[in-house]
């Protein structure tokens, strides 16, 4: 699948578009990322910021994440869905959360990040870059 990229909240009060190709999908196992997600790992796709268009109102609210950044998680005030995050120290590049995405269809992740955090039950795909 190429860009553009479609995809929203489940509500369907935020929509969006991306115009340019993912720099890279992981799935990461910190656990800021398990909360958020309900589940044992959270997906990030990194993209250009200026590729990215939102419409529909958004909330967001800031945390310090494990590495000691500031991450601020930008969501549908409506149904709660995240759509992204952004990096204070990243101001170039937003992680979309690719589940989000209209068609799903085409992701794999490239890495698995933050290992050290991750499930003792996560098995890391052949394919699959490992990182702690």
């Amino acid at each position: 699948m190429r860009a553009p990229y479609t995809g929203g909240c489940q509500c369907g009060a935020v929509r969006y578009v991306l115009t340019a190709e993912p720099i890279r999908v992981a799935a990461c196992h910190c656990k800021e990322c398990q909360r958020q997600s309900g589940s044992a790992f959270g997906m990030a796709m990194l993209v250009k910021r200026d590729s990215l268009t939102v419409a529909g109102l958004t909330k967001q609210i800031t945390r310090i994440a494990d590495s000691g950044n500031e991450v601020t998680g930008v969501f549908c005030p409506e149904c709660g869905v995240r759509i992204y995050h952004a990096l204070q120290s990243a101001k170039d590049v937003v992680s979309i959360k690719p589940g989000t995405l209209d068609d799903t269809s085409w992701l794999k992740p490239s890495q698995f990040i933050w290992m050290k955090r991750a499930q003792g039950w996560v098995v890391v795909p052949d394919s699959v870059e490992a990182l702690q």
